[in-house]
């Protein structure tokens, strides 16, 4: 199955997320968005996609995007981790969809970032994540 035009292959390596290869990438000037076809190894005992999947590519996606939002606006980010992230489930996602997390920002500082981000399989919103991810700025930059 191809991504849909734009997406390309997600080649950063992660122990957490080679089981759920292959991931695809679209980026943006000010976010990145991830994306992935639904296949067995997403799933939960009843067959839809598993809630800590979601979260952790939520996670994934929405820390990229605070870094690559605060890079376009000049700030030297050299590190971030997630300080607090929530999730909330709406819906189910099926075998065979396309599955995709997009970020859309609320507040940006030099310290601070908080992110909002919807989920949707095939068009449809099944989540919603908002989070807040600590700033470490690279010190010879700054």
């Amino acid at each position: 199955m191809q991504p849909p035009v734009g997406f390309e292959p997600f080649t950063r390596e992660s122990p957490l997320l080679a089981p759920w290869k292959p991931l695809f990438v679209r980026h943006e000037p000010d976010r990145v968005i991830l994306g992935l076809h639904i296949h067995e190894p997403h799933l939960n005992s009843r067959g839809t996609v598993h809630g800590g999947l979601l979260a952790a590519l939520a996670d994934q996606a929405m820390g990229m995007s605070c870094a690559a939002r605060l890079r376009a606006e000049g700030v030297p980010v050299s590190n971030l981790w997630t300080s607090g992230m929530t999730i909330d489930y709406l819906d189910v996602a099926w075998p065979g969809q396309w599955l995709a997390f997009d970020t859309h920002f609320s507040r940006t500082g030099r310290t601070l970032c908080h992110v909002e981000m919807d989920i949707t399989a095939d068009g449809q919103t099944v989540a919603r994540a908002r989070g807040a991810f600590r700033v470490s700025l690279d010190k010879a930059a700054a």
